[in-house]
């Protein structure tokens, strides 16, 4: 049986984007940070995103069948560090500037955002996968990702 240490050392040598999933449900928002979304289809758009089965978010997903993937940008890891946290949803919005679009919430200075329908919830290991059906979304064309590599933070280089 594979380490579960060594497993995230050696994942972590793949670059990923930063994300915030976002949802509204009867008492409110809710929110996580994830490294964990990638697209699935073209037809229909899809997109996958990972959450952690103790997460606070993910029932309030269930119960609203939509969510939003906000994209950080570059110089935004404190506020994914908010999102990480386990602060309570309420001072996790008040870090930062929203609005509800689609019936999610959207982060004003997200590099983008995708809104989506929920279409599935599977199983796996310690995590659900959710399945989104893309509604909406909006990218500034401008902007620089946040990266996760190696367990920290960084840019993304051009060559």
């Amino acid at each position: 049986m594979p380490d579960a240490d060594r497993f995230r050392e050696v994942i972590g040598q793949f670059p990923t984007g930063v994300a915030i999933v976002t949802a509204t449900g009867p008492h409110g928002h809710a929110g996580l940070t994830t490294n964990a979304v990638s697209s699935v289809s073209l037809d229909p758009v899809l997109l996958l995103v990972c959450f952690d089965n103790a997460s606070r978010t993910l029932p309030v997903v269930a119960e609203s069948r939509r969510f939003a993937v906000n994209l950080l940008r570059s110089g935004q890891e404190e506020l994914a560090a908010v999102f990480a946290s386990k602060r309570v949803a309420a001072e996790k919005f008040e870090a930062v500037t929203h609005t509800v679009a689609h019936g999610v919430p959207v982060l004003d200075d997200a590099l983008a955002w995708l809104a989506c329908e929920l279409e599935a919830l599977h199983p796996a290991g310690d995590h659900t996968i959710g399945i989104g059906r893309v509604t909406a979304m909006e990218a500034d064309p401008g902007g620089e990702p946040l990266v996760f590599f190696r367990g920290g933070y960084g840019a993304l280089a051009r060559t």
